[in-house]
């Protein structure tokens, strides 16, 4: 069996699907792994390197290929190099990509969605929206600083005491609270936000103040079975916008990290509270892909509006290749793991995590989640 590892195409991506580590305990396994020229020298892993692993170097990774992987989900071209049947591995993002799950559909590809992994306990080690969130949030606060006309901490010095600055995190999930975790190791002050009353503790763990909003009645369950934040009632919006905006205009960086699975990302920062902030202030919005937190985002742009500036990076995990290339390997081969036995394909619907991160299979879309999502099932 042929394991075929592609050289990612979308501008500014330099992670890759396996790293040289990864690739060689699948031919350790007896399975031949083709890697497309240079396809890991953006995350600092040579050919060279790759070679000594076991792998075999070539210009085309899927043509024939019984297994394909990438980070991001196959162009049209990449698609119609893969044979039926073959197993897909990667970021697909159903929700937003329909025409995607038709065009696997009809070519009969057996694609695995790394976002439609279950969040559950023993689906830790195949989370690459975790590991990608944790890489995200930490670049978040290196840039908000870099950015930031400021220190970050407090300083006492001869020509006076500089106050430290403050920071405030919208949205606790792994990106925020590794945000959390990086502001305070850079002396900052931290404050953290997030509709799931759950993640309270966590917050604080980190030293950071939770901003606690009341919310309506109807919100008290905030959090869905799959441990994400939910879509909030028009009553609870209201109060959390007040108490949001706020603070935002009291923050030297704001960071927002919430977003709700295959819908637009909540509005969180309003533009009359950009116009408030402090002259200097930065804004990292990481939902910037999904319509952004913040109402003056433009995804992939630095935009200065009244001297605020507002970063909209939509693929921040990139700016650190080679830890970011390592984790996702690590979580792709986990699952790999699960569906491949004794050298062969063999998919046990009866397992939750092959079957959530199953989204197509034999002309059909597999996963129970991916199916609500694209309102292929009643509930």
């Amino acid at each position: 069996m042929i394991i075929g590892i592609v050289k990612e195409t979308r501008p500014g991506e330099t992670r890759v699907a396996f790293n040289p580590e990864t690739a060689q305990k699948w031919v350790d396994k007896g399975l031949e792994v083709r890697v497309e020229k240079d396809a890991g020298l953006s995350s600092f892993f040579t050919d060279e390197a790759y070679i000594e692993a076991g792998c075999d170097i070539t210009d085309d990774a899927i043509t024939g290929s019984d297994i394909v992987l990438k980070v991001n989900r196959p162009t049209d071209a990449e698609l119609a190099k893969m044979k039926p049947g073959t197993l897909f591995g990667g970021f697909l993002w159903p929700a937003q990509n329909p025409e995607l799950v038709e065009a696997l559909k009809k070519n009969e590809i057996t694609a695995l969605g790394m976002e439609s992994v279950p969040r559950i306990s023993r689906a830790q080690k195949m989370d690459a929206l975790s590991s990608m969130s944790s890489i995200a949030g930490y670049k978040a606060v290196l840039i908000a600083a870099d950015a930031l006309a400021k220190y970050m901490p407090m300083l006492m010095t001869a020509a006076g005491t500089i106050a430290p600055a403050k920071v405030l995190i919208l949205g606790a999930g792994v990106a925020g609270l590794q945000a959390i975790a990086t502001a305070k190791r850079l002396g900052a002050v931290v404050e953290a936000f997030d509709v799931r009353a759950s993640v309270k503790e966590q917050v604080e763990s980190l030293g950071a103040t939770f901003v606690d909003v009341p919310l309506a009645e109807e919100d008290q369950q905030s959090e869905t079975s799959g441990g994400y934040a939910k879509e909030l009632s028009e009553a609870s919006k209201k109060l959390q916008e007040k108490a949001i905006q706020e603070r935002v205009m009291q923050s030297d960086i704001v960071i927002t990290t919430a977003l709700i699975p295959g819908k637009k990302a909540p509005l969180l920062v309003s533009a009359a509270a950009v116009e408030g902030m402090k002259p200097g202030s930065v804004i990292i919005d990481l939902a910037a892909e999904q319509g952004g937190n913040c109402e003056l985002t433009k995804p992939d742009e630095i935009t200065e509006i009244h001297n605020v500036r507002i970063f909209g990076p939509t693929n921040i995990s990139a700016a650190l290749p080679l830890h970011a290339s390592q984790l996702y390997a690590k979580n792709l081969h986990n699952l790999l793991e699960l569906v491949i036995k004794d050298g062969a394909i063999t998919l046990d619907f009866e397992d939750e995590v092959v079957k959530g991160s199953t989204v197509t299979h034999k002309g059909e879309v597999i996963s129970p989640f991916v199916r609500r999502q694209l309102g292929l099932d009643a509930s």
